[in-house]
C-alpha cells in the first residue's frame, strides 16, 4: 500500500497485489465517505478492518461508527444518509439477514447507502464460506445489485455505485457483492486509480431532501397507509427502472476516465456460440477457461455473465441470447420451489416468448462448494447433447458437484 500511496501523487495508475476486501477497503478510503456503520461478521470483517486502519493513520475523515449488530449499523447508515451526508457500510450473510427490515426501510427512504456485501451462506447449519443465497434474498428489497467477478471489479464496482446511489434519476442503495473467500480473501494484483481522479469521479456529495435542511422541512419514515403508499412503491419501480440507463451511461464514463467501460452484462465468445451458460460472479472467470478450451476444440459455446442483477437487464440478456438454442444458468443459491434458482427463474421469464431454446437450471457452489473446470465441461457437455437431442430433458433442474 505504500508504493501505492507514493504512485498517485504522480498521477499514475498503480499495480498492487490486494485481497478482494483490500481493495474494496481501497476504494472506500478513496471515495472517504462521512459515515461508516459497521459490525463484524465473516467474512467481511477484514474489510471494515482494513478501512478501520486508514481511519486510524488519518488517510480519511470518516466518522467509524461501532455498533452492537448489524441491525443496528443499518440504521445508523439510514440516520445519517437521511441526515444528508455519505453514508457506507459492509457485511455478510446473517449479517444482511439482521438488517432485513432496514434493509427495505433504507431503500423506500430512497437512500443512497452504498453496502459492499461479501458473499456467505445463510444459516443453517452454520456456514461461513460463499453462496449467493444471502444477497439473492434481498433481490426484491429496491437495492440495486452488482456482482463482481474478481477484486479489480469489486473495486471498480464500489467507485461507481456512489455515483449511481446519488444520481438524482436514482436515489437508491446499491450492494456490491463479492464472493466471500473466493475473492475477498484471495490476492490478486489491482489496478489502484490516483486519489485525485476517483474524487474527481465520484464528485461532492449533494444530499437531496437532508432532514437537517430547517428551511426545508422533511419527514423521514411517516406511517403510510393506502392514502400513498401504493405511489410510493410505484415511485421506487420508476427509479430503479430509471438506474439502468444510468449504470449504463456511469459504466461508460468510467471507461473514459479508468479505461475499462462497464455494461449490464458481459458477454464472451457468445456472438456465434450455439451453447451458452449464465452465470454471476467469480465463477465467471472460470468460465471463460472452459469456453476457450472448448472453442479451441471448434465447439461453438460462449458465456454470459450477469453483473447487474437488479435492476434485471432483461432486454439486454434477450438480445444477447439470440442466436443460442441450450442455455445452461448456474445458480449459486437454491430456491426451494421447485422451478430453479433466482437466476434461473428471471431467465426463462425473459425468454419466455421463445420456443426455439432449451433452459435449464444447475445449482452449483452451495456453502463454498467448489466448481472446477470439470464440473463446468460437464455442463456444457450436457448443453451439446440436449441441442442434438441425445438427452432428453427430464429436469429443469440439476446440481452441479453435489453427492448423491
Amino acid at each position: 500500500m505504500e508504493d501505492a500511496k507514493v504512485n498517485n501523487k504522480t498521477g499514475q495508475t498503480t499495480l498492487v497485489a490486494l485481497t478482494g476486501n483490500e481493495a474494496v477497503a481501497t476504494a472506500m478510503r478513496q471515495i472517504n465517505p462521512d459515515v461508516v456503520a459497521a459490525y463484524p461478521i465473516t467474512p467481511q470483517t477484514s474489510l471494515m478492518q482494513k478501512f478501520a486502519d486508514f481511519a486510524a493513520a488519518g488517510l480519511v475523515d470518516t466518522e467509524i461508527i461501532l455498533v452492537e449488530s448489524e441491525h443496528s449499523a443499518m440504521s445508523a447508515c439510514v440516520g445519517s444518509a437521511a441526515a444528508g451526508v455519505r453514508t457506507m457500510t459492509a457485511t455478510s450473510a446473517n449479517g444482511l439477514a439482521l438488517m432485513w427490515e432496514i434493509v427495505y426501510i433504507a431503500a423506500s427512504s430512497r437512500l443512497p447507502i452504498v453496502m459492499p456485501v461479501v458473499n456467505r451462506a445463510l444459516s443453517g447449519p452454520i456456514n461461513i464460506h460463499c453462496d449467493h443465497s444471502d444477497t439473492m434474498g434481498c433481490r426484491d428489497s429496491s437495492w440495486i445489485q452488482i456482482y463482481s467477478e474478481n477484486s479489480q471489479e469489486a473495486y471498480d464496482n464500489t467507485i461507481q455505485a456512489i455515483r449511481i446511489a446519488e444520481h438524482a434519476n436514482v436515489l437508491l442503495p446499491v450492494m456490491v457483492t463479492l464472493d466471500g473467500f473466493i475473492i475477498s480473501h484471495s490476492i490478486e494484483s489491482v489496478h489502484v486509480y490516483e486519489d485525485a481522479k476517483v474524487k474527481e469521479f465520484i464528485g461532492e456529495y449533494k444530499p437531496h431532501n437532508p432532514l437537517l435542511d430547517l428551511n426545508n422541512p422533511v419527514t423521514f419514515g411517516p406511517l403510510d397507509l393506502y392514502d400513498y403508499y401504493f405511489e410510493h412503491k410505484r415511485q421506487q419501480s420508476e427509479a430503479m427502472k430509471n438506474s439502468k440507463r444510468v449504470i449504463e451511461d456511469i459504466g461508460r464514463l468510467f471507461g473514459q476516465t479508468f479505461g475499462t467501460v462497464y455494461d449490464l452484462i458481459e458477454t464472451y465468445r457468445l456472438e456465434d456460440a450455439d451453447e451458452c451458460i449464465v452465470v454471476l460472479g467469480s465463477t465467471a472467470g472460470t468460465a471463460k477457461e472452459v469456453v476457450d478450451a472448448l472453442r479451441g476444440q471448434g465447439r461453438k459455446v460462449g458465456l454470459l455473465k450477469i453483473r447487474v442483477f437488479r435492476p434485471f437487464p432483461e432486454t439486454e440478456i434477450i438480445d444477447a441470447l439470440r442466436g443460442v438454442k441450450v442455455v445452461g444458468v448456474l445458480d449459486r443459491s437454491e430456491g426451494f420451489s421447485a422451478v430453479g434458482g433466482p437466476v434461473y427463474q428471471e431467465i426463462r421469464a425473459a425468454l419466455c416468448a421463445r420456443h426455439d431454446i432449451s433452459i435449464v437450471n444447475y445449482i452449483y457452489g452451495l456453502g463454498g462448494r467448489d466448481i472446477g473446470i470439470a464440473d463446468i465441461t460437464k455442463v456444457f457437455d450436457e448443453l451439446s447433447a440436449i441441442r442434438k437431442a441425445e438427452k432428453p430433458i427430464t429436469s429443469r433442474v440439476d446440481y452441479v458437484g453435489v453427492r448423491e
